[in-house]
């Protein structure tokens, strides 16, 4: 039984969606199972047509319900759709109690919680849960230092140029 980990991309760069895209890629080469859940995404239709040529080694996942990007959508809409990131979310935390997978990809988790939708505290529980051959690799532009803390590897995407 090989050990997980958790890994974290974050930053103002793009690539973080990309970077955890290719561990995904790399781990079901390998034969293990991989579930990605996506959020603050909007709902591309074609983007999500395109991933689901993946399955059933990588299972993507998306609860919004707008096409439209979660900043950019008015007070009322962002409102309906935080239930929807949360039902996102407690997916993911069933998914890590279950065992689901080998490895788990909270792809825009941390700007959930930079939105407020859920706290640090939820995601800590998240981690606590984790069985531990399970890698759980989570994205998004701020890291929250008490997350920080609990991470076995941490990546900084910025832009130099």
């Amino acid at each position: 039984m090989s050990k997980g980990i958790i890994q974290i991309y974050y930053g103002e760069g793009h690539g973080k969606t990309t970077a955890a895209f290719g561990n995904a890629i790399r781990a079901a080469s390998e034969g293990k199972s991989v579930i990605i859940i996506q959020f603050l995404k909007g709902k591309n239709e074609n983007v999500l047509n395109f991933l689901g040529r993946l399955e059933p080694e990588i299972k993507v996942f998306r609860f919004e319900k707008s096409s439209e990007r979660f900043e950019k959508l008015s007070e009322n809409e962002k409102q309906e759709e935080i239930m929807n990131l949360r039902n996102g979310f407690h997916y993911g935390k069933k998914v890590v109690t279950t065992g689901a997978c080998d490895m788990l990809i909270l792809d825009e988790v941390l700007g959930i919680i930079d939105e407020k939708v859920i706290s640090p505290a939820e995601m800590l529980e998240l981690f606590a849960g984790r069985p531990e051959d399970m890698t759980v690799i989570c994205t998004g532009r701020v890291l929250d230092e008490g997350i920080r803390k609990h991470a076995d590897e941490i990546y900084n995407i910025a832009p130099e140029k």
